[in-house]
């Protein structure tokens, strides 16, 4: 049967209460059923379970424990239906309880003797609790159970008592080590004697009956032989409420010494700081009176330096016209030596018409040698310029042979020459047609026109040994070029001399880092995704993290090390996928900087370099000797 009713929505904590009530009407009516026999009951509410039958205070239990947890809003509304059900209606199937009597008030309690010894802490017990045989021990009520039908005395712990045979039927009940423990534990007891089942009701067993017993533990209980008095020697000791008294009475005195103790420690604590605080007050007022002074002192350092200031200011106004009418008499006698000076100029005009003559001559010169200067600056800029575009031209062809090179410099210096001939040559041309300088022009002219001669069969043999130069490398190359493609098979593998794929990832860094940061069967596609995305910015033409540099006298080129892209993948991935990347732009950029493709090379895995064609070859023959001896 659905114990909801048909209802399957939850309901909120707000509405608990009214689908409590509406369930306990249900229940009320006899659907659900809970009670299948004079023994047996069933929670509707929990049907499926492994455990069905229950006694009628186990399901009283299991309901009351549902209700009271953090379960949801409808099974803890329908529990309490069930608990209040079989609390209001159900009663009558209920064995024996504790009786439900409140403690009596302090006139009726018993006389305290100040010699009866007690178990401290202070703990109850309570017997003859209802248990019963499950086929291999005997079961009883949980210590939860118990402790929540003694909850009027505030217990802290209740110890059920187990022995070979299962629970024995007694318990110990813990309560609070100060007096309102001791108050809680003897209105346990008196509830029990007001009914009469106390500990004396209990030793008179003829008129036991089937209810629970309780009372205090004391000296008989804790040196009985039984499991009771087993506990309470290894939970407590005997002592009586004056040595309880007593010991307290001893911390107490203690307590007020230690406090005592404290508050001397106090006072002379304050004392210091009161002694400090007097201290940094006469600092303070001393510190305050050095300040005054010192601010005396400035204002009168101030006024003094106005003063100053003040006479300065009139001493250099009085230097000022002082110097006024020295400038003014010097001004006189300067007039006065003009007029003598143009009476003089007026008697030297011949003298000075020949001055004039004479200046002009020395301007014609100073004009020639201007333009001798000016041809001379081209010449040196033409040789300036000359020896930037030979510095070009060497750089070009530093990788050449050593012969080119000699040729090179032999051809730059003789051009070299040839400039400065040609300046010096408009520098005499200009200097003027006198016989001596007319002679250094033609001898000049002569060594230039052999020089350029020179130079023209330089030129022609350097061109013959480029054209030769090249179609040797043309011929190297596709020599390399026919090995690659033809020992592809027999240079693979693991092998000295092998061919390698310049340009091409190296993958095995782009795996070890993924394994790192993924699980390894994701790994590996993570590391072909990582890997093709590199491949595909290797190839990208606009990507060239570069920069040039000069070695000795040698432009090269390295990769930057402030680029975005791989500072970004070294700081993700680390600096073997960084280094991986950087060899390969290396590489590409050397092989193929253009088409960005890999290219296949020769080469020398030993030694990690560039493999030369001789080493090639001697490698081929070796492995043929190799071959042919293990066929014979």
């Amino acid at each position: 049967m659905d114990h909801s009713s048909g209802e399957d929505s939850e309901i909120s904590d707000s509405e608990i209460d009214g689908y409590k009530i509406k369930l306990y009407d249900q229940l009320k009516t006899g659907k659900p059923k809970v009670k299948y026999s004079d023994v047996f009951f069933r929670c509707p509410f929990c049907m499926g379970k492994r455990k069905q039958d229950f006694h009628y205070k186990d399901l009283l239990q299991h309901a009351t424990g549902v209700g009271a947890s953090n379960r949801k809003a409808k099974e803890k509304a329908s529990h309490l239906a069930l608990s209040e059900y079989l609390r209001k209606d159900l009663a009558d199937a209920a064995g024996p309880q504790i009786p439900n009597v409140a403690p009596e008030p302090p006139a009726k309690r018993s006389k305290l003797d100040n010699d009866d010894q007690f178990v401290w802490p202070w703990m109850g017990i309570v017997v003859n609790l209802p248990t019963e045989w499950n086929g291999k021990q005997y079961v009883g009520e949980s210590a939860n159970m118990v402790k929540s039908q003694l909850s009027k005395f505030h217990p802290v712990k209740v110890h059920p008592l187990w022995n070979i045979r299962g629970h024995t039927g007694n318990a110990i009940v813990d309560f609070k080590k100060d007096w309102s423990g001791f108050k809680d534990a003897m209105a346990f007891e008196i509830c029990f004697e007001a009914d009469h089942y106390g500990k004396k009701d209990w030793n008179d067993r003829k008129h036991r009956r089937s209810d629970i017993y309780g009372w205090v533990a004391r000296a008989d209980d804790y040196k009985s032989g039984c499991p009771i008095g087993d506990h309470l020697r290894k939970s407590g000791d005997l002592k009586t409420v004056s040595d309880i008294q007593k010991a307290e009475a001893r911390k107490n005195v203690k307590l007020v010494e230690n406090l005592a103790n404290q508050i001397d420690v106090k006072n002379r604590h304050l004392k210091e700081l009161e002694c400090k605080y007097s201290e940094t007050s006469l600092s303070l007022n001393r510190m305050i009176e050095e300040r005054d002074k010192l601010h005396q002192t400035y204002n009168e350092e101030m006024r003094k330096m106005q003063e100053a200031a003040h006479m300065h200011s009139r001493r250099i106004l009085e230097e000022t016209e002082m110097l006024k009418l020295e400038l003014e008499s010097k001004r006189k006698k300067l007039e006065k030596r003009r007029r003598e000076l143009d009476k003089r100029n007026s008697q030297n005009d011949i003298e000075r018409r020949k001055l004039e003559n004479e200046k002009k001559k020395n301007d014609m010169n100073n004009s020639s040698l201007q333009m001798a200067t000016l041809e001379q600056k081209r010449a040196d800029k033409n040789v300036l310029r000359l020896v930037e575009d030979q510095k070009r031209e060497k750089e070009a062809a530093l990788s050449k042979i050593l012969y080119l090179e000699k040729q090179l410099d032999a051809k730059q210096a003789l051009e070299l020459e040839i400039e400065q001939m040609k300046g010096k040559l408009q520098v005499m041309r200009h200097m003027g047609d006198d016989d001596s300088n007319q002679k250094k022009v033609e001898e000049m002219s002569e060594e230039l026109k052999e020089k350029e001669e020179e130079m023209e069969g330089l030129e022609q043999l350097n061109q013959a040994l480029i054209v030769k130069e090249r179609r040797s490398n043309d011929e190297l190359q596709e020599a390399r070029k026919e090995l690659i493609t033809g020992l592809s098979d027999m240079l693979s593998g693991r092998t000295l001399i092998g061919i390698k794929r310049m340009g091409e990832l190296d993958g095995k860094p782009f795996f070890a880092a993924c394994k790192k940061k993924f699980p390894v069967e994701e790994a590996g596609v993570k590391s072909m995704e990582l890997c093709s995305l590199w491949e595909d910015h290797l190839k990208n033409p606009e990507w060239h993290p570069f920069k040039n540099i000069i070695v000795g006298e040698k432009v090269e080129e390295i990769i930057k090390e402030d680029d975005e892209k791989l500072s970004g993948l070294k700081n993700e991935w680390g600096d073997e996928v960084c280094e991986a990347v950087t060899t390969a732009l290396l590489e590409i950029n050397e092989y193929n900087p253009s088409g960005r493709y890999v290219v296949p090379e020769l080469w020398s895995f030993k030694e990690g370099r560039k493999a030369t064609l001789k080493e090639v070859v001697q490698y081929v023959l070796k492995q043929w000797k190799i071959h042919k001896r293990k066929t014979k």
